[in-house]
């Protein structure tokens, strides 16, 4: 007779499944970059594949998945609305490049 432990997998399996996804989904980005594509279809491959990579990341990794839902939403809300990634774009440009901000 097979006991409940038996039928689920642990989760050092389940990290090292993830981690083999997040190995092949870099592998997809680096080949991705050194194909003759349009480089529109590159960056957006690009932007799509790092978000999948931070779902897992956050979502697994980081035990989100296991949290209480009140707690996920609240980080969300928290990277979402934090000051330092609010600034405006001209601000942080007119540090940057002298004469820019008038």
């Amino acid at each position: 007779m097979t006991s409940a432990l038996d039928l689920h997998p642990s989760r050092f399996h389940v990290y090292v499944q993830i981690a083999m996804i997040l190995a092949v989904i870099t592998g997809i980005e680096i080949v991705l970059v050194y194909l003759p594509i349009a480089k529109w279809f590159v960056v957006s491959a690009l932007v799509l594949l790092s978000a999948v990579k931070f779902m897992f990341v956050i979502f697994c990794f980081m035990h989100l998945r296991w949290d209480k839902v009140f707690c996920t939403v609240l980080w969300a809300l928290l990277r979402l609305f934090s000051f330092a990634d609010s600034r405006p774009l001209s601000s942080i440009l007119g540090l940057l490049v002298p004469g820019l901000s008038g």
